[in-house]
């Protein structure tokens, strides 16, 4: 099969199609067919040398992969050979074939086509984990999101908004804070002419946001303690600014702040397994009855993986770029 190669750690140009034996499932898992792989953040860190993959697990990049279920490994319950899947992968995607852990298999939805359904996985796996799970929202509280244009932003927005979060979005330009209020947002805040602490505090009567899902870090820090309300939480999953920072935490403690943060690749397929669970239960039939709609800015051809991963790089898209075999 045709799959995406890393040379050697560097920029976009380094990786190549190159080809290999197809796969073939283990005990648990299936195969199958990809019509589509999403193109994420953590695939230009791996790219770079920065984020290698699991132990054991392919050095082919990619983490999320829809389509047809060509095989079945012994025990691999649930699914059935022709079924359109979508599947939360530690790496592979980027290829003609992958395998999948069956507890991280999920069915297309309905009214999503199996391209669409790449850009699921990742993104509705991290959300859910971080916003619904670690970081408690609940219904009429005020979320804010940092970077919602990104594939993570546009399912945090949707998500939040559709179980009836207030929620406040930070992008990079008129266009993309637009495009975050058609998606849900109260209020979309461009950082690059608005100060986010000054608009979250003027919007909510100088109380703060309940809950902040950042992926900056870095200055961003010390300005999502001014941000939260009392008793508010913060969940960090990225850190694209810089990690190393310099704050002023008594207002962790003045405000009984929770400031957490997880990974995804790195946990067990058990774990995995629970949250796909939450997912089926509670997100799915949100999804397939056409209350969140897919929000896809580029479908490029494996071919042109090198053009995927500049364009992820340059920040310019609103939600997810995905790549077809």
């Amino acid at each position: 099969m045709r799959h995406v190669r890393i040379a050697r750690p560097g920029g976009p140009e380094v990786l190549e199609i190159a080809r290999m034996p197809v796969p073939q499932p283990g005990p648990g898992e299936v195969l199958i067919r990809v019509a589509s792989a999403g193109v994420n953040r953590p695939d230009v860190f791996q790219r770079m040398g920065a984020y290698p993959p699991p132990p054991g697990a392919s050095d082919v990049p990619g983490l999320e992969v829809a389509g047809e279920v060509v095989a079945l490994g012994e025990g691999a319950a649930g699914v059935a050979l022709g079924d359109a899947v979508c599947a939360l992968v530690a790496s592979g995607g980027y290829a003609e074939y992958c395998t999948a852990p069956v507890e991280q298999v999920l069915p297309v939805p309905d009214g999503w086509s199996t391209v669409e359904a790449g850009g699921l996985p990742e993104t509705y796996f991290t959300v859910w984990t971080n916003v619904f799970q670690r970081g408690r929202l609940r219904q009429g509280e005020r979320f804010l999101v940092h970077g919602g244009s990104s594939g993570i932003g546009v399912t945090a927005i949707q998500l939040a908004h559709a179980f009836g979060a207030e929620v406040f979005a930070t992008a990079g330009s008129p266009d993309k804070v637009r495009a975050c209020e058609e998606l849900g947002a109260t209020r979309g805040i461009d950082y690059r002419r608005e100060d986010f602490v000054a608009v979250v505090r003027e919007a909510t009567g100088g109380k703060g946001v309940d809950l902040i899902l950042d992926m900056v870090g870095g200055s961003y820090v010390s300005r999502n303690l001014d941000a939260a309300a009392v008793e508010g939480r913060i969940v960090q999953i990225a850190w694209l600014e810089g990690a190393q920072v310099e704050a002023d935490f008594t207002r962790l403690m003045a405000k009984r702040l929770t400031w957490t943060g997880s990974t995804l690749r790195p946990r067990s397929v058990a774990e995995k397994g629970q949250i796909a669970r939450e997912l089926r239960e509670q997100v799915w039939p949100i999804l397939s009855a056409g209350r969140i709609r897919p929000v896809v800015h580029a479908v490029l051809p494996l071919d042109q993986v090198v053009e995927a991963h500049r364009l992820m790089e340059s920040s310019a898209h609103i939600g997810k770029i995905l790549l077809v075999p």
